[in-house]
């Protein structure tokens, strides 16, 4: 691991920092309103958002899963997000020409095409991006947390003007998620820092390579405590697309006089919480000095009950906001102390298809299953009833995953963890 520099003089911080900014405001800018684009742009029912949520789930989860074998194969190599960056600079044109005229002409051919492109470019590349992100901070001594605070911030500027933007024309909301991948695509493209051209020279001899090989890789898919672990993601990160974005957005802009007040609203707010994850970001590895990874992870899962809970048993504007912005604890409560799992009970060398597999490919798998049939539920019995059977569900997974997560101490077979109470113990028994 590279000895580690303030963040402002380390060159790959600074080049992941920006590269990970810029591509959460090409996704942010659309990806807050997708939902809503589709049922008042598109005019489709619960049902049928319901549908297309599963299609781009399924898209989502092949994709995902190929990203991850061929980014451990990659290294540190940037093939792949100059890939998904060139998707992100062409989603204007691509929603406009052809997604969008062949949704209404063709829903199930439009939905397949837009799981493809939009999963390749934007759900599993956050994913993709993520997972570099992560590889680089313990390749080049910065922390992740810190770099991953710069994606959050990039969201949370986009997500303030967005519901402005979409009330003028939601297709604008696309075209400037182009301009911000055009953005990304020139620093994954000539942003290279000097140590990370050394490693990637090194990682290109064969004498020297490291990198893991395919049946390592496929190795992952027959570790019965993988397939635990990925249950109680199924159950519990899956919601944050189904409930916040499949259901949410509707719900609260309909909880005002009009739904152009409520789109701005819900922009302003939604832009406001992810400026409180970007400060979360920060904040969660220090919760989990105290209190470990297995119980950040439960303390995520905790605070996911409660919120969508919540937002059944109140329908005011003012409580309901208030309840949303627990979703800025909850985002780094799962994603941080999920990395940190990976590469404390597995082989860090296979944390992009660890983390692909089990985490993201859980929720998306989740999500096929559970997108449609929560939709139908949701168009036959309303909000309500519809969040408390989520939350009753994420209670259920909580329980399991007491159960089931394994102590920060327990079958440790990558990089260990300690909170600060144990190294300050480890410290007085040296002295």
């Amino acid at each position: 691991m590279s000895k580690k520099l303030s963040a402002w003089r380390n060159p790959s911080y600074m080049e992941s920092s920006v590269g990970i900014f810029l591509f959460f405001c090409s996704w942010g800018i659309w990806w807050s309103f997708y939902q809503r684009w589709l049922a008042t742009g598109l005019h489709m029912t619960n049902t049928q958002v319901g549908t297309v949520y599963s299609i781009n789930s399924v898209g989502t989860l092949v994709i995902m899963f190929a990203y991850g074998l061929i980014q451990d194969e990659l290294g540190v190599k940037r093939q792949l997000t100059i890939f998904i960056s060139a998707i992100a600079a062409l989603v204007g044109p691509f929603v406009q020409f052809i997604y969008a005229p062949l949704m209404h002409t063709n829903m199930m051919l439009g939905a397949i095409l837009g799981s493809i492109v939009l999963s390749a470019g934007f759900m599993s590349g956050c994913s993709l991006i993520e997972a570099v992100t992560e590889r680089y901070s313990r390749k080049f001594g910065f922390e992740y947390g810190q770099s991953r605070a710069w994606g959050s911030f990039g969201y949370a500027i986009v997500a303030l003007i967005a519901g402005f933007v979409f009330n003028i024309n939601p297709l604008i909301n696309f075209w400037l998620g182009s301009a911000f991948g055009v953005g990304m695509l020139l620093v994954y493209t000539f942003w290279v820092p000097s140590e990370q051209k050394v490693e990637m020279k090194k990682e290109a001899d064969p004498n020297e390579k490291t990198n893991p090989s395919l049946q390592d890789m496929f190795s992952v898919l027959g570790m019965p405590t993988l397939w635990l672990l990925i249950v109680f993601m199924m159950f519990t990160n899956t919601f944050y697309t189904v409930f916040d974005q499949q259901m949410f957005p509707t719900y609260y802009a309909n909880l005002f006089a009009t739904p152009e007040i409520g789109n701005s609203v819900y922009g302003t707010l939604n832009g406001f919480q992810v400026f409180l994850e970007s400060a979360m970001m920060g904040v969660v590895p220090i919760i989990m000095r105290k209190i470990g990874v297995r119980n950040s992870l439960l303390l995520g899962a905790t605070v996911m009950f409660l919120r969508i809970g919540l937002c059944g048993f109140f329908h005011d504007p003012i409580m309901v906001s208030i309840v949303k912005l627990f979703h800025s604890i909850e985002v780094p409560l799962f994603s941080l102390p999920a990395f940190r799992y990976f590469t404390l009970h597995f082989n860090p060398k296979l944390s992009a298809t660890l983390y692909m597999v089990g985490f993201q490919i859980a929720s998306q798998v989740g999500q096929v299953i559970l997108s449609t049939p929560l939709g139908m539920l949701h168009d036959r019995v309303g909000d309500r009833m519809t969040f408390y059977t989520i939350s009753l569900v994420v209670l259920a997974a909580l329980i399991y995953g007491i159960f089931i997560l394994k102590r920060d101490d327990q079958e440790v077979d990558g990089d260990p963890f300690f909170t600060d109470k144990q190294l300050a113990a480890q410290a007085q028994a040296a002295a």
